[in-house]
């Protein structure tokens, strides 16, 4: 960690404190070479493996934008996107993977998009399971249905 004021190329730490969340761990440095102290904080990174092969920073913004446009019309508020991309992330995260394929964050989103919604649920699964008939959507709603959750997310909202 190089200093801030005199660019010298190390650093010690002086006192460490994790942040509420646990996330990010916040530490006080202090330069050898010219004493004064510093604050940095750190986060471990998690990145998506894109099918083009490139590789990118995990972002909660874009499952919130791929999940918007499944519960358009659905009675789903920001802070409900935001509770879900956060949950998305806690679940990929607790798997202690670094770097995870783009599907695998798909995949991620569907059961707490279920629970939030099943017609957003079932919007976003058509697009990321690529339905291509009928009976692919009657499929999907009959094991919604199995499991009991055929008026969840939308029967206490009134209709689509």
């Amino acid at each position: 960690m190089h200093c801030p004021f005199c660019r010298h190329s190390d650093s010690r730490v002086v006192d460490s404190r994790t942040s509420d969340d646990g996330a990010t761990i916040r530490r006080r440095r202090q330069c050898p070479n010219c004493s004064r102290r510093f604050s940095t904080s750190e986060t471990a990174s998690l990145s998506v493996l894109k099918r083009s092969g490139v590789s990118e920073p995990f972002s909660r913004a874009k499952v919130i934008s791929g999940v918007r446009k499944a519960c358009q019309g659905r009675p789903v508020s920001d802070d409900q996107l935001a509770m879900l991309a956060q949950q998305v992330e806690e679940n990929i995260r607790s798997s202690g993977l670094a770097e995870i394929d783009a599907p695998k964050v798909g995949l991620s989103i569907l059961q707490p998009l279920q629970e939030l919604d099943v017609v957003a649920y079932l919007r976003f699964a058509s697009v990321y399971q690529d339905f291509n008939s009928l009976e692919d959507f009657e499929t999907a709603i009959e094991r919604l249905r199995s499991e009991g959750l055929e008026g969840a997310g939308a029967a206490e909202h009134g209709p689509v």
